[in-house]
């Protein structure tokens, strides 16, 4: 086609040259970023290492908050406050701890042990006047040991020499049971001295022979006969001595 006259002709520019060189001069941007972290990275490992240890540290983080949450809450749960017991609730107590000790001691001393005061010298020397004795109510005192009997209301000691079914018999102060001779830490003789019952004597059942320790005193089995069991009042386990005190 032939140009008419006058037109002015009219050429395109070249614009793709431009955006590729501005294309390129991104990525030359892009690489000197890339460079400059790598040499960093190289010139301070720590700081790698820092950065991936950042990410465990904000997770235990997390997990310490949520664990002190719950206890947040309980701190912030007000606590509940205790009434102030009352003169009268203070003074209740008391006397149903008295009753109770009390009750306790009753049952002591009326089931389990007994407390005597022992008065003259049936017994010396191992039981003097005014000595106090404690004695054990629920053993079945047997040969040879210190008693506490009663006899016609009278709290008397003494030690048992022979049992139900034994020949008691006392001659030449030589007691003997059974035939043979007793030995005992007894430091009086025995003697028929002033005896009420007759030798040789058989206890009988559901009872026990009592001898004074000071033998020359006859008010014992050898004036009453044997003790009933049912009035032994229990075998001596403490002596406590009050004279001079």
């Amino acid at each position: 086609m032939n140009d008419l006259p006058g037109e002015e002709k009219h050429f395109p520019t070249e614009e793709l040259p431009e955006k590729e060189d501005e294309m390129s001069g991104d990525s030359d941007v892009e690489r000197e970023a890339a460079e400059s972290a790598e040499t960093a990275l190289v010139s301070d490992p720590g700081a790698a290492e820092e950065t991936a240890s950042d990410e465990p540290e904000t997770a235990t983080e997390k997990s310490e908050e949520t664990e002190k949450k719950p206890d947040e809450k309980k701190a912030s749960t007000p606590k509940k406050k205790r009434k102030k017991k009352s003169a009268k609730r203070y003074a209740l107590e008391f006397f149903i701890k008295i009753a109770i000790t009390a009750a306790v001691v009753v049952i002591l001393l009326v089931f389990v042990v007994g407390v005597h005061v022992n008065h003259g010298n049936a017994s010396y020397p191992m039981i003097k006047d005014g000595d106090l004795v404690i004695t054990y109510k629920l053993g079945k005192p047997d040969l040879g040991e210190e008693i506490a009997y009663r006899h016609d209301g009278e709290l008397k000691f003494g030690r048992i020499v022979a049992k139900e079914g034994d020949e008691v018999e006392i001659t030449d102060q030589c007691l003997k049971v059974n035939g043979y001779n007793v030995v005992e830490d007894v430091v009086y003789p025995t003697t028929s001295e002033g005896a009420v019952i007759t030798f040789p004597y058989i206890v009988p059942q559901g009872t026990v022979f009592v001898l004074n320790d000071y033998r020359s005193d006859p008010s014992d089995s050898r004036t009453y006969g044997a003790i009933p069991r049912s009035d032994v009042e229990g075998e001596i386990i403490f002596i406590m001595r009050r004279r001079g005190i």
